[in-house]
């Protein structure tokens, strides 16, 4: 337990309210926000199966195989829906935040944020038409 300092004149009592450990439900914005930081788990659950994946695959075709049936097990396809859906809310949720957070300045003027936002929903699409692009073997 921690000590307890007793008031002086010169050394007044801090004001510190107590905060509940559930605070993060008392509001959408602040549950969105938990929501959020908490998406960055499945950010890093897809880093590593992508590895897992080129590991599979850079150790020839029955590592392979044994990969695909791994992954294909009832318990793997839902931790990967589920992170679908959190990498989904990821990436919503920094395109609404970056127009905000990002002040870019052209010629001495600020650009406004649907403009930010736009370039970035165009750097979105031009990055998956690439992708697609090369998955169907241009």
């Amino acid at each position: 337990m921690g000590q307890r300092h007793a008031y002086t004149e010169y050394h007044p009592r801090w004001l510190r309210r107590p905060v509940s450990t559930y605070w993060w439900l008392q509001k959408r914005s602040y549950f969105a926000f938990i929501l959020r930081e908490a998406s960055c788990i499945f950010v890093a659950w897809f880093v590593v199966y992508l590895l897992m994946l080129v590991r599979a695959v850079s150790e020839g075709e029955m590592s392979y195989r044994q990969f695909l049936s791994w992954s294909a097990s009832p318990l793997i396809l839902l931790v990967n829906l589920v992170s679908l859906l959190f990498i989904v809310l990821h990436a919503i949720t920094f395109f609404e935040a970056a127009p905000r957070a990002m002040v870019v300045h052209v010629g001495g003027r600020r650009v406004p944020n649907g403009f930010v936002g736009a370039a970035h929903y165009l750097g979105l699409l031009a990055a998956s038409v690439i992708v697609v692009w090369i998955l169907l073997g241009a």
